[in-house]
């Protein structure tokens, strides 16, 4: 009786390699699903991660907050392409001086300090500019237009989320920042005391007065 011959597998006939293709290949869609079950790392986790020299793990942190980052600078400025030269300037300050986090906050609530800090920074900026443009035009003699509508008609004209932004520009810088990351950064009032290195007390204080402040703002506007 002749022997019979069983046919090789791929892999077999391949001297060297301690595994087929197919294998390695299912053993990495395992992996991968794995990972995707697995809890994403903590702020503290990347952080560690970055410096042990993981370069991902910064992007990682950039794509975790640029939402919330962005929604604060916005509300503070009230123009996208000012809020994000905000959200980039307070990013590239907070990554390229990570050593100032020393861990007594959460790493969100310390990222929108800075990044709320850059934003009133570029505000004051803008508002010179803006005050320098006007002189330019009175030492030219030319005449600045000027708007006697009523604004109770205008009203439906006008988008209610620039309304409040107005609303919102009315307040003292420390009244509006510490508004804005209750609000907008979704900060609890710990974590803003923590943000702006205040008392609690003094956190409820500035929203108190904050929220008087845009309630009687709107209704004057909204009522006139």
């Amino acid at each position: 009786m002749g022997t019979t011959t069983v046919p090789r597998g791929p892999c077999q006939n391949r001297p060297g390699r301690n595994s087929c293709p197919t294998e390695v290949g299912a053993q990495d869609r395992v992996i991968a699903e794995a990972q995707r079950l697995l809890p994403p790392a903590s702020d503290d986790q990347l952080l560690a991660q970055h410096a042990r020299g993981n370069g991902q793990a910064l992007e990682e942190l950039f794509c975790r907050y640029r939402g919330v980052a962005y929604r604060t600078a916005y509300r503070l400025l009230g123009q996208e392409a000012d809020a994000l030269d905000a959200v980039q300037e307070g990013f590239l300050k907070a990554f390229t001086h990570l050593s100032a986090f020393q861990g007594r906050s959460s790493f969100k609530t310390w990222l929108l300090r800075v990044v709320t800090n850059a934003a009133l920074d570029l505000g004051r900026q803008r508002g010179r500019r803006e005050l320098r443009s006007l002189d330019g035009l009175a030492a030219s003699d030319q005449e600045i237009p000027l708007t006697t509508e009523n604004p109770a008609r205008g009203l439906e004209r006008t988008d209610l989320r620039l309304l409040i932004q107005e609303a919102l520009a009315s307040l003292p810088d420390a009244q509006r920042q510490t508004f804005v990351l209750h609000a907008d950064g979704e900060l609890s009032y710990r974590e803003v005391a923590e943000a702006l290195d205040i008392s609690i007390g003094t956190v409820m204080s500035r929203l108190f007065y904050a929220r008087q402040k845009l309630r009687l703002f709107l209704a004057r506007r909204i009522g006139s």
